[in-house]
């Protein structure tokens, strides 16, 4: 199935998505100190227990791959950066602005958090399809995460999406349409996004 899978970097992957899921956990416990939509906010205390477990997933791959949780790499410092970065925005905003603002600002971060969390699981998903070493490994891994992913990813983006409809004075879709459609995949939250001006 085409090119030998670089094992070094299927490492550097898995060590920088396991700092992502890390940095999820504080960026989630930050921003439900902002929310201040009741969906939202049992939507995000959902997606918080989701991380913890995609982390103890992605600890037990590196358990049976008899990698090092704690080693270091430059890609994964970045990761760390940024996640870190996230959190303080989010503490920023509400240090700063009005709760409505501090909303806005969270999803953001959530987004961009999820947006790099989605893309690790799309990876992982990718080695697993090789067929090489431990890919049955990343696959349960893989299959275990993907839907969980999905999910925060497109829907905070909606979520984002219709909090800064609200707060431009125009009406919006709460919970977003890909909330109530129960949006799985970007063709979905296209259709959804598409058909919000049908749900007001």
């Amino acid at each position: 199935m085409g090119k030998r899978v670089e094992s070094e970097q299927v490492h550097e992957l898995l060590l920088q998505a396991l700092e992502t899921e890390r940095g999820g956990i504080q960026i989630y416990t930050a921003a439900l100190k902002a929310v201040q939509n009741e969906d939202l906010r049992k939507e995000w205390e959902g997606y918080l227990d989701e991380t913890r477990t995609h982390e103890q997933v992605l600890t037990s791959v590196f358990a049976e791959l008899g990698f090092d949780t704690e080693e270091s790499s430059a890609g994964r410092a970045v990761v760390a950066h940024l996640g870190k970065s996230l959190v303080q925005a989010i503490e920023l905003a509400i240090s700063k602005a009005d709760p409505a603002a501090a909303e806005i600002v969270a999803a953001e971060c959530v987004v961009l958090a999820e947006t790099k969390d989605h893309q690790n699981w799309e990876l992982i998903g990718k080695v697993a399809e090789q067929r090489q070493q431990h890919s049955s490994i990343l696959k349960k891994a893989f299959e275990a995460v993907e839907n969980d992913e999905d999910h925060h990813l497109y829907h905070t983006k909606g979520w984002c999406r219709e909090l800064w409809i609200q707060s431009l004075g125009m009406p919006a879709v709460l919970p977003p349409p890909e909330e109530v459609k129960k949006v799985e995949t970007a063709i979905g939250a296209a259709r959804a996004e598409q058909a919000r001006d049908k749900m007001m």
